[in-house]
């Protein structure tokens, strides 16, 4: 059985460019590494649909597993590719769109979306760079991605979703337990995983990742 809560410490094995910087919201290697082992084995594929600055994709390479992501962000993609032994595991694309990029199908996706707060004008999942509709419709496209995500699980595939609440100045968004409630509509829901990091943002020293089955 695993763990319902882990220890780790929010440090980083690298340091981002200066470019990248004031925007370091990664999760850390240790967490992906922790997940790796549990649910893949070498030459399992590793998928990540909000690939980011490459965490997963640079842990699972270096585990043996195959690495593969999606990332919106061209910039990213860009700095990805500097780090992958396999460049051409990051696609740059948009995760809404996920069927129509031909993925094969993967033995386990980690990821830890982008936030976003009630009341947010940006969208998220557009790099932070166009109007979004809404806290209600982030949820809902974030459900639509999971649900095309079925159709690449192999049989025994688990989804990880690292996630957190935000508590602000103007009080609390349930960030985590939203994500969990809309993929519980498209994925099975196996349960939480506590992180408890020896330092964290968003108002919190921990976070949730969620874990799911078809």
């Amino acid at each position: 059985m695993m763990k319902s809560v882990i220890h780790l410490e929010n440090r980083y094995d690298d340091e981002l460019p200066e470019a990248f910087r004031d925007d370091d919201v990664r999760f850390t290697e240790s967490l992906v590494a922790h997940f790796l082992g549990k649910y893949t084995r070498e030459g399992d594929v590793v998928f990540d649909p909000f690939a980011g600055f490459g965490t997963t994709l640079v842990t699972a390479e270096k585990m043996g597993r195959v690495p593969l992501g999606l990332e919106y962000d061209e910039a990213r993609v860009r700095y990805i590719h500097s780090r992958l032994h396999r460049p051409e595991a990051i696609i740059h694309g948009d995760a809404r769109q996920l069927a129509r990029y031909g993925l094969p199908r993967f033995n386990l996706s980690i990821t830890s979306p982008p936030y976003m707060k009630r009341g947010d004008i940006e969208n998220p999942l557009m790099a932070y760079e166009a109007r979004g509709e809404g806290y209600e419709a982030y949820l809902c496209d974030l459900c639509t991605i999971y649900e095309q995500m079925a159709d690449l699980m192999k049989p025994d595939a688990r989804v990880v979703i690292e996630a957190a609440n935000i508590k602000s100045g103007d009080g609390v968004t349930t960030l985590a337990w939203d994500i969990a409630r809309e993929v519980s509509q498209v994925l099975h829901f196996e349960g939480e995983v506590i992180v408890d990091w020896d330092q964290y943002g968003y108002g919190y020293s921990h976070s949730y990742c969620l874990v799911f089955s078809e």
